[in-house]
Order: structure tokens, then C-alpha cells, then sequence
């Protein structure tokens, strides 16, 4: 079985930063996409960013643009996130997806999902 395993979460306080990793061995292939996504308690699981990793290429909602940047470390076959200047609301459980089609929008779309990792900004 190859890995899509997240690690990195944690508790920050407002206004910090924290950089989750996603192990992405076995999803680099063709057109695939990784990206993270997350979900807050009692809320529907939304897209941070996503990238391509033939090319590098990346799209971020608009929602996202700004404090989280998404990027891919060829060497160790990851897919990171650096998220900053953190706030309450960014508290979730942090998941990594790969969609072997390229960079879609919607959790549906994705084939493969890590366990997801919690991230809790304190105030």
C-alpha cells in the first residue's frame, strides 16, 4: 500500500505558524493532484490549496490566498503547507488528498485521503 500519511499538527497560539507535511510517495504519477484539506467540527470539509506535481503549478481559493502557501519538496516527496498568522477559525483536522485527474475544488473529486492531522489555534 502506498503512504498519503500528514504529520505536523499541533496546538499554536493565535497568530503563529505551523507547517504540515504530507508524505506523497505513489501519488506523483501522471496528471495527479495533492492537496490539503480540512474540516472543523460540525462543518463541511473545504479546500486550503492544491498543486500539481508534474509542473508546480497551485491554486488556492479565494478564501485561502494569503496566509497558507502549498508546495512540493521533490528530494523527499512531500507536499507541505505552511500556514501563518494563525486564528481560532483555522482550527480542524488538516487532511492530505491526492486526485490522480489534476487540481479539482471539491472533496468528492479526491481518491485518496491521509488521516488527517488536528491543528488547534488557541486564542
Amino acid at each position: 500500500q502506498v503512504r498519503l500519511e500528514e504529520s505536523g499538527g499541533g496546538l499554536v497560539q493565535a497568530g503563529g505558524s505551523l507547517r504540515l507535511s504530507c508524505d506523497a510517495s505513489g501519488y506523483t504519477f501522471g496528471d495527479s493532484a495533492l492537496a490539503w484539506f480540512r474540516q472543523a467540527p460540525e462543518k463541511e470539509r473545504e479546500l486550503v490549496a492544491a498543486i500539481t506535481w508534474s509542473d508546480g503549478s497551485t491554486y488556492y481559493p479565494d478564501s485561502m490566498k494569503g496566509r497558507f502557501a502549498i508546495s512540493k519538496d521533490n528530494a523527499k516527496i512531500t507536499v507541505d503547507l505552511q500556514m501563518n498568522s494563525l486564528k481560532p477559525e483555522d482550527t480542524a483536522v488538516y487532511y492530505c488528498a491526492a486526485n490522480p485527474r489534476g487540481i479539482a475544488g471539491t472533496a468528492y473529486e479526491y481518491d485518496y485521503w491521509g488521516q488527517g492531522t488536528h491543528v488547534t489555534v488557541s486564542s
